[in-house]
């Protein structure tokens, strides 16, 4: 089981995008859990489910009031998706006095049967984004192709290395993925330029290019596969899936 942590600090750069329509390439070959970890549930909205349809969320199973299978809902064939409700938004407070809060997914997980867990983390490097660097295998980051994304990177780098030295030693970067990119405009190729000359080969050969489908697909509950299947959207998730199955391949 491969546990990828799609994170980044700075929010509307497409996590939850990536998350969901990753999720969705993946799990037409392989069995996939989506965990969404953010209490504005954007992940959850995205694929269709509202508040009736929970069972429970990911702050109960977090909490050990649930288990993963009791709150899980089935999203495709394949793929099951651990949803978020506003509960986690006290989530920070709730867990801090509890003993091993870290490991508190990593320990959900445990029993978890599946080839692949995506997890959309919260726009922030508190205790639920802790919880998903110290649970994963990897991480996703998405940066929007623009000046600030450079030091953002930084950023999110320094609580990865927290994480590896007193938590997590295997956690790796898998990719940093460009989103929002628009190769007409020279800002854009600027970053993306300065992007491979800092990280080198981290920076995914496909970019997210800006695409309005995108942005329509999750109010319809769809992803960009079912709700524009031709899209350039479609056609840059399905590129970015066969690289991203080539890099844990490798590992």
């Amino acid at each position: 089981m491969y546990i990828c942590a799609v994170a980044n600090q700075k929010g509307g750069v497409g996590k939850t995008t990536t998350a969901h329509n990753l999720g969705m390439v993946l799990g037409q070959k392989k069995k996939v859990l989506l965990i969404d970890l953010d209490a504005q549930g954007n992940l959850t909205d995205a694929c269709g489910f509202t508040q009736p349809d929970l069972h429970g969320s990911a702050y109960e199973v977090l909490g050990g009031g649930k288990s993963l299978v009791e709150v899980t809902l089935p999203l495709a064939k394949g793929i099951d998706l651990l949803p978020a409700t506003r509960d986690l938004a006290v989530a920070e407070l709730a867990f801090a006095s509890k003993l091993g809060r870290e490991n508190l997914l990593k320990k959900a997980l445990k029993s978890a049967d599946y080839d692949f867990v995506i997890i959309d983390c919260p726009p922030s490097l508190g205790l639920l984004t802790v919880n998903a660097l110290t649970a994963a295998n990897g991480v996703l980051i998405p940066v929007q192709a623009e000046y600030y994304a450079l030091a953002g990177l930084d950023l999110i780098q320094e609580t990865m290395q927290g994480v590896v030295e007193n938590l997590n030693p295997g956690l790796h970067t898998l990719g940093i993925l460009l989103t929002f990119f628009d190769g007409r405009k020279s800002l854009n190729r600027d970053v993306a330029n300065g992007l491979r000359e800092r990280w080198g080969n981290l920076v995914f050969k496909t970019p997210i290019r800006d695409n309005v489908a995108l942005a329509e697909a999750p109010s319809n509950g769809q992803s960009i596969f079912d709700y524009r299947s031709q899209s350039y959207g479609a056609q840059d998730y399905a590129a970015l899936a066969r690289e991203f199955m080539l890099r844990v391949k490798k590992l």
